[in-house]
């Protein structure tokens, strides 16, 4: 990591002054009690652990056991599936690809990995690409704004992943698979806790022969007919280490190389015609690390001290390589003091630096990140209040401040209402900024021309109910969004520089996203059922065009059955029709089977059939997916 600045030290020590008033246990009597009424404790609605019917956000968890039991094909496609996410991709597993949250672009997703925040600077989004299930124990994804919580990208919503962790008694697993296409995987993984210290790590490794990325007759004439396949490994470790009770120091360690190939022309000299025949690579490495200390200094009192980096460094071409490397280094610090039960108020501070290296670029650039965050979440009354407040200071954009207001009513038992009012924003990428000939320099040019966040106002209203073996959300939201980042084609409303003759990067439009979702579950004796429904109206807000690739409306639904050491499921997923550079992509509906049998304690034999019915999957124009698919996998828990 780099060294830390002095405000960074100076921050440091004022978060280590906070009086150890007493030791305690490892979470809040309020915590333990919600727990032990089943209710799930999640962290991403509120930067510390809460019941999740003490939130106003709309909050999927998606848990080990779903994603065990999915039929996913990768990380991106587990979530639209689970959380209602819609996806975008350049063909099949392995392929670029990005996530819609109500339909926000997909640079208005914010991830973030054991608390890091993860992503690729420059293009301004993350590579869902390069993060593989076999590292992860489960997902939160805070469905709508949560910038006045985790800051820039956080417009549409945030995901946030946990990787293993060895609470619990010692555990090993093991998992091989095969399928057709060329495609294996391989995952080996351990954990448990061993007096003061915990441990995990995991191992896995996938391939994937797959089909061309592109269609026959693409509109820019790029198609290759060689098989365009995928190679990810990633490796996974967290350590942690209780000095005294209620304290933890950890080490998170996550690592991944992807190796995935892909259809495009170069056109070389000395003719420049176009040449689709190179094997075109995207050779992604990215690294995440953080070291960590969370204190219970008394059931009152609690702070986190985190001091994480992250590296996503991209090779891509194919004769020709271009690199795009970014890093981010950044600390955490935040005190929680919860004064009363069922109250608390959280104080956070980040450091962020962001540091960009490409060969496009004339420079190395970087930009500095300053942020104060108040969020107070607890009871007024019969009502359950959330309130954010966050101020970000960048050295490229200047300042922004984001805020959300919300609360929770019980109006009947088992039944919840909830609503929620905010602001967020989306800021500009280092491509906005500098890439040659588009991106506007904000200390080369006045501001009155150089590119600013993209700014929102949303507003929802849910309502949740929950019984013994159901459960059902429903949420009906609007979000206004405004400065949308875009090529402005006239030269004139650019800087004055002959660099922009065919335009730049501006704040160019509005946009109108609002939409209904609906999720339920049910247990009947044996039969577990969930279904998903999500309406999505994305429409520029001056010309009244649908955005380019959401769908209006996605439904998923499944069914599960257990027989003894049986098990079978059905999985549908459905995906209404959606425009794409002045194409229209047709409605898909997917069935995928599943069957697992434990045939010895510690044994199970699995089978999958995805696209069941041989749909001709097309996740964006010109690109097409992998047709009908079969499985078989062996999984060792011991």
């Amino acid at each position: 990591m780099s060294s830390l600045r002095p405000r960074h030290c100076a921050a440091l020590a004022l978060a280590c002054a906070v009086p150890a008033l007493s030791c305690a246990q490892t979470t809040s009597t309020l915590i333990v009690a919600d727990a032990a009424a089943g209710e799930r404790i999640v962290v991403t609605g509120s930067r510390e652990p809460i019941a999740a019917n003490r939130l106003a956000g709309d909050v999927v968890v998606i848990d080990t056991e779903q994603i065990q039991a999915s039929t996913a094909d990768s990380l991106e496609d587990l979530l639209r599936r689970e959380a209602g996410l819609q996806l975008s991709r350049n063909g099949g597993p392995g392929a670029s690809a990005g996530l819609f949250i109500r339909g926000m672009g997909v640079g208005g997703t914010l991830v973030l990995v054991d608390g890091v925040r993860v992503g690729s600077a420059t293009l301004g989004q993350v590579e869902f690409e390069g993060l593989s299930l076999g590292a992860i124990e489960r997902i939160e994804v805070l469905r709508g704004p949560g910038s006045s919580l985790y800051g820039a990208d956080g417009a549409g919503g945030v995901v946030q992943i946990f990787t293993r962790r060895g609470d619990g008694r010692p555990h090993a697993s093991a998992w091989l698979a095969a399928g057709q296409y060329g495609a294996g995987e391989a995952a080996l993984s351990g954990s448990g806790r061993f007096g003061d210290l915990d441990v995990a790590a995991s191992l896995s490794h996938e391939r994937l022969d797959g089909v061309s990325t592109l269609r026959p007759g693409d509109q820019f004439g790029n198609y290759n007919p060689d098989k365009d396949g995928s190679r990810r490994t990633t490796a996974q470790a967290q350590l942690g280490w209780r000095p005294a009770e209620g304290h933890r120091v950890g080490l998170s360690l996550l690592g991944s190389k992807l190796d995935a190939r892909f259809d495009a022309s170069e056109f070389l000299p000395p003719d420049y015609a176009q040449d689709a025949t190179p094997d075109f690579h995207n050779k992604l490495d990215n690294q995440v690390a953080a070291l960590d200390y969370r204190a219970e200094w008394s059931p009152a009192w609690v702070t986190t001290l985190r001091a994480s980096s992250q590296e996503s460094d991209l090779h891509s071409g194919g004769t020709q390589i271009d690199q795009f490397r970014t890093r981010r280094d950044q600390l955490d610090l935040q005190a929680t003091w919860r004064p009363l039960a069922g109250q608390s108020l959280t104080l956070a501070y980040e450091g962020l630096t962001e540091k960009a290296h490409t060969s496009a670029y004339l420079d190395d650039v970087k930009r500095d990140n300053n942020a104060v965050v108040l969020a107070y979440a607890g009871s007024l009354g019969p009502v359950l209040a959330q309130i954010d407040w966050r101020h970000d200071d960048n050295s490229a954009y200047g300042s922004v401040d984001t805020g959300r207001l919300g609360g929770s009513f019980e109006l009947a038992k088992g039944w919840r209402l909830r609503a929620l009012a905010g602001t967020s924003f989306r800021a500009p990428s280092f491509n906005d900024l500098y890439y040659p000939g588009y991106g506007v320099p904000p200390d080369t040019y006045p501001k009155d021309v150089s590119v600013g966040p993209e700014r929102g106002r949303s507003v929802e209203l849910g309502v949740e109910g929950r019984w013994p073996g159901y459960d059902l959300t429903a949420t009906v939201w609007r979000n206004q969004m405004r400065d949308l980042i875009g090529y402005q084609p006239d030269a004139a409303q650019c800087p004055d520089d002959p660099a922009y003759m065919f335009g730049c990067a501006a704040n160019v439009a509005r946009a109108r996203l609002q939409g209904f979702s609906f999720n339920g579950g049910a247990q009947w004796g044996d039969w577990q059922f969930r279904a998903q429904l999500d309406f999505v109206d994305a429409k520029d807000s001056d010309t009244g065009a649908r955005l380019n690739r959401r769908a209006a409306h996605q439904a998923s639904l499944s069914a599960d059955y257990v027989m003894g050491d049986w098990r079978f499921g059905a999985a549908l997923l459905q995906v209404g029709q959606r425009p794409d550079g002045g194409a229209k992509l047709p409605e898909e509906t997917t069935l995928d089977l599943k069957a697992r049998w434990q045939f010895a304690p510690q044994w199970s034999l699995e089978a999958k059939l995805i696209n069941a019915t041989d749909v001709d999957l097309q996740p964006a124009r010109d690109y097409q997916g992998l047709g009908r698919q079969a499985w078989l996998g062996i999984r060792y828990e011991l």
